[in-house]
């Protein structure tokens, strides 16, 4: 049960951490600054993937 938790927090971490990249990066494509943009989507991908993970351990 428990491995199922880290699996279901890890998958979905992962898709949340490359959907912020993306959007990230598409905002800044709009800006002409697309480096700084995926750079932007990264943090809050990695952020947003942390959170999850943790939401899903002590769930």
């Amino acid at each position: 049960m428990e491995e199922e938790k880290k699996k279901t927090g890890s998958s979905i971490g992962g898709l949340v951490f490359v959907g912020c990249m993306f959007i990230g990066a598409g905002i800044g494509k709009l800006y002409n600054a697309l480096e700084i943009g995926g750079a932007i989507g990264m943090g809050v991908g990695f952020i947003a993937m942390g959170a999850i993970g943790a939401y899903y351990r002590n769930k």
